[in-house]
């Protein structure tokens, strides 16, 4: 694997997942695969569990680690061709990134969507120009548009929590999986519940609904075969999983829109109320999580929660991945 960027770069889920959890029960098995090979982690942006996850999972595996945080220690990198580099950017990304490649045997790069250009964003740019010319695999820890390292943890929480497969296309019960819209006092990207969506749809043995107001539609490549449904209760009603996440408008509907704030609607926060209507349904956040905004005190503190399973199954999912890319060095 030379790239981690889709669902579809891990290969077969029912493989994966079978994997995930050969890891889970032991950590080290495969410890000699990074003796004297070495990670570098990049972010351009803020991060607690894919760091703290992601690091593990290379030192599980045997790996030396880099972290290098641009913001912060590090030059002003210019991301633009054509620019006239004469602001506050003293070093250009394609320098830096072959630079970077001299170092290490991996790279994982983390970059969020700027929100202001739609066409920039879903190009996945920055992210693009390390698998080009960094001459080393790449993955993706949160791009502008997908997030696939949360989302197969979440994948592997569900199975976890269902107790049954939810990949090999041969499950007579099949789990609702209900990814809902949440208010927040900030433009957020899509990247979360795009990867959430696309890996929920690569599951066969899930049905996948997703809610969210009009408007706030996601793009239909990772939408898939979801069942869209507009009212919030509707949606919830027999469900088995609740994902909250909000997301800024997408600007499918209408470009202009794209990445901002077009409903404020409190209404859509996942409270006691809201779980009441599901089958006794288990929640679910990536983190951070803003409360009483996203979801209440009692949701987010309830035996039903399996917020710190998930960030728990982070170091799983990013272990699986790293492993595949050293097997194919």
């Amino acid at each position: 694997m030379k790239s981690f960027i889709n669902v579809q770069d891990i290969g077969p889920l029912d493989k994966a997942m079978a994997e995930a959890f050969e890891i889970k029960n032991d950590r080290y098995k495969y410890q000699h695969l990074g003796k004297n090979k070495t990670l570098m982690m990049i972010f351009f942006n803020n991060s607690l569990r894919t760091r703290l996850s992601t690091q593990k999972a290379a030192m599980n595996l045997g790996m030396n680690v880099i972290v290098l945080d641009v913001n912060a220690g590090a030059w002003k990198l210019e991301t633009e061709r054509g620019v006239i580099m004469d602001g506050d950017k003293s070093e250009h990304l394609l320098e830096a990134i072959p630079v970077m490649g001299c170092y290490c045997d991996l790279i994982g790069v983390r970059s969020f969507a700027g929100l202001t250009d739609r066409e920039y964003d879903y190009a996945e740019t920055v992210l693009n120009q390390f698998i080009k010319y960094s001459g080393r695999p790449v993955f993706a820890m949160e791009t502008a548009t997908v997030h696939p390292l949360q989302a197969f943890a979440d994948l592997i929480t569900i199975e976890e929590s269902w107790g049954r497969q939810v990949c090999s296309g041969t499950s007579a019960e099949r789990p609702k999986v209900v990814l809902t819209w949440a208010p927040h006092c900030r433009a957020l990207p899509q990247a979360v519940p795009n990867s959430f969506a696309q890996w929920m749809n690569a599951a066969e043995d899930i049905d996948l609904v997703i809610t969210h107001p009009e408007g706030y539609e996601l793009d239909p490549k990772f939408v898939g075969n979801a069942v869209v449904e507009y009212d919030q209760r509707k949606a919830f009603e027999g469900a088995d999983f609740i994902y909250a996440k909000n997301w800024s408008n997408p600007g499918v509907t209408n470009p202009a829109d794209y990445g901002k704030i077009t409903c404020e609607d409190r209404s859509w926060t996942v409270d006691t109320e809201h779980m009441s209507w599901t089958n006794n349904g288990k929640f679910m956040h990536c983190l951070p999580v803003r409360r009483n905004l996203i979801v209440t005190d009692d949701v987010i503190e309830s035996p039903n929660s399996l917020v710190i399973p998930e960030a728990a199954n982070r170091e799983i999912s990013c272990s699986v991945v790293i492993k595949r890319m050293l097997e194919a060095l």
